[in-house]
């Protein structure tokens, strides 16, 4: 009874080393401390069932008992019987975290946030893995079978992950199966007593015997290979030695360092599961004081590659502490007036990301698992999400004359947001030679942020368009300034692109615009509403917003004194800072079939067409070897069990 108890222990541990790959789609670490929990309760009542002697289906009935008590009390309903005693309304909670998982699945790219649904799905695989793995291990006494349950978490990140899963969770995986094959290997020799040479001399349990040690140099030996081995092959997908090669910065992934992973969350990907392609759907409801407010505002892209802009993962502290006054910084010019607004984001609606209107200062109703990004000015979670949430804050809008923006100066070279904000993926002539005659002459930097922006008007040949032309050049970025024709990602994306080539930080935003739905100060904002703009760092001013896109595309378009409409046929009136722009029938009536490049969530914000890429999962030929492996493996305790 000792030795099943041993082998539990270490076939709960071989668990959640296989488990291990789980750790490349997650952002954090709650589902392993969760799976821990699931696992260790699992284990335990397999403890309890062979303590009092209960046959295999009775130890799996306990062990599926114990599991849905783990996973009672680590996802509550609310409707619980002493907080762990599941009822009809936890059960069908469960079944709308397994819904939600759906509709998650296909809303994030991994790098995934700790959602609920998320995690659910998780635990409730690592906690299902642990009961195949405990019964075939020690109930059965077949620990080599144990390898396909295992695998099957493994295979998981693999089919999911655009690259290759990296190495060392592999190598964890496989380290907890062969220490579960040696620990029934070492109960079984222990079961005929001391093992002996034949000269009289003892040899411990634990001394390998000649084949024994060969089977292990030869597992240890197999598991290398199928490791080096696809990085070392011309063409496998071996995202270890593509990021030492590359050299920083040449990845498409989120982070910092060199790259090699593609784990962001695409910002319009974050809505796909929420949004109909046919159907206008409500997403947020916002009532605001202010009488002809800016975008709301959910998310920044200011990392350029040479896919187009990306979003880097914001880091920050609880909305509840104390947020950034805005007047710290303002500078000469700069008009500033406090607002309230109250939003009610609708259940259609479910993201990481709060809208907000910029420079929020205070809020209500939100726990302290909303978080807030200084540097973006983002509102996120990585353990909530924002379907169904209302809550309230105070914000702060700024507004800016042209003559305050003219007399802000340069930021020297080495400022970190000059740095950081200003960098592209590289020379691209076509782009260098355009900002260079469109800023000729200009003495300052917002002459020739106007500049650029101006340039991007009908006079000079641009429209809007949801369906856009291919161009031959292979830069998508030269191909919409050839073209001209594109839609408010496009336009967003190209002018942040050319002001930092003119040496300005520039960085693309998203959120709504205010739509044409408004009933006295709430408006009613639509999947038509989703919209990209740029925004423009200067000295003593902060990140100014510019929207380069054609107002008569975008319904609830808005323009400001320091960034007119260019297609209007008088200048927007500078007395009240900002105006909105009608627009016509047609746009905000907006397209309704699933050529809506503004509602194309999979088009990410790269400056590519309508249409993206989809790529296959990629399928290590090491996968297949490694089941091929676990099958040869239970060849013998199949003809034991014949």
């Amino acid at each position: 009874m000792i030795s099943s108890r041993n082998i539990g222990v270490v076939a709960a541990a071989a668990t959640l080393l296989a488990a291990a790959p789980l750790s490349a789609i997650f952002q954090g670490w709650t589902w392993l401390i969760e799976s821990i929990i699931a696992v260790a309760v699992v284990t335990g009542v397999a403890a309890l069932t062979r303590l009092a002697r209960a046959p295999v289906w009775g130890q799996v009935l306990g062990m599926l008992a114990g599991l849905v008590l783990a996973l009672t009390w680590l996802f509550p309903s609310g409707e619980e019987l002493l907080a762990i005693l599941p009822t009809p309304g936890t059960l069908a909670y469960f079944g709308d975290l397994l819904a939600g998982s759906m509709q998650d699945m296909r809303s994030y790219g991994v790098e995934v946030p700790d959602t609920d649904p998320l995690l659910f799905i998780a635990v409730l695989g690592v906690g299902g893995v642990a009961v195949l793995v405990d019964v075939l291990a020690v109930g059965l006494r077949r620990p080599a079978l144990a390898g396909l349950p295992m695998l099957a978490i493994y295979s998981v990140p693999v089919a999911v992950y655009v690259d290759s899963v990296p190495a060392m969770p592999f190598v964890v995986g496989a380290a907890g199966y062969l220490w579960l094959l040696v620990t029934d290997n070492v109960d079984r020799v222990r079961r005929f007593g001391r093992r002996f040479t034949g000269d009289g001399r003892d040899v411990d349990v634990w001394e390998a015997s000649p084949l024994a040690s060969a089977g292990r140099r030869l597992a240890a030996v197999g598991v290398a290979l199928a490791v080096v081995l696809p990085l070392a092959v011309p063409g496998m997908t071996g995202g270890l030695l593509d990021s030492l090669s590359r050299g920083p910065g040449n990845g498409t992934g989120n982070g910092a360092g060199s790259g090699g992973t593609s784990g962001r969350i695409d910002l319009f990907a974050s809505l796909a599961g929420q949004l109909n392609q046919s159907q206008v759907a409500d997403l947020v409801k916002v009532t605001t004081s202010e009488p002809n407010p800016f975008y709301l505002r959910y998310a920044v892209a200011d990392e350029l590659r040479p896919a187009g802009f990306q979003a880097r993962s914001p880091s920050g502290r609880s909305v509840n502490r104390d947020l950034p006054n805005p007047a710290d910084r303002a500078g000469r010019g700069v008009q500033q007036t406090t607002y309230q607004a109250t939003v009610e984001v609708t259940k259609s609606l479910s993201m990481s990301l709060m809208p907000v209107y910029a420079e929020p200062t205070r809020t209500d109703d939100l726990s302290d698992n909303w978080l807030y990004d200084t540097n973006q000015q983002v509102v996120f979670s990585n353990r909530e999400n924002s379907r169904g949430r209302k809550y309230s804050f105070d914000y702060v809008r700024s507004t800016f004359t042209p003559a305050a923006l003219r007399a802000a100066q340069p930021l020297p070279t080495d400022h970190p947001v000059r740095r950081q904000m200003t960098a592209t993926p590289g020379s691209v002539p076509e782009v260098e030679e355009l900002v260079k005659g469109l800023v000729q002459g200009k003495r300052t930097d917002y002459d020739r942020v106007l500049a650029i922006y101006q340039h991007f008007s009908a006079d000079n040949g641009f429209s809007y368009r949801l369906s856009t032309e291919s161009g031959s050049s292979g830069q998508d970025i030269v191909n919409f300034l050839t073209n001209k024709v594109g839609y408010c990602q496009q336009y967003a994306a190209a002018m942040a692109w050319l002001v930092r080539s003119a040496g300005i930080p520039a960085r693309v935003a998203f959120g709504f615009t205010n739509g044409s739905k408004r009933d006295g100060d709430t408006f009613t904002l639509t999947n038509l509403n989703l919209h990209a703009w740029t925004e423009v760092y200067f000295d003593g001013a902060g990140w100014v917003p510019f929207d380069a896109t054609p107002a008569y595309g975008v319904p609830g378009s808005t323009r400001s004194a320091w960034a007119p409409d260019t297609d209007a046929p008088e200048p927007s009136s500078p007395d009240t800072g900002a105006t909105d722009t009608p627009t016509g029938p047609e746009a905000s009536a907006g397209p309704a079939g699933p050529d809506n490049a503004d509602r194309d969530t999979d088009d990410g914000v790269a400056l590519g067409g309508t249409t993206p890429t989809e790529q296959a999962p990629v399928w290590p030929w090491w996968a297949a070897g490694l089941v091929a492996l676990m099958v040869l493996l239970a060849v013998p305790a199949l003809g034991r069990m014949a």
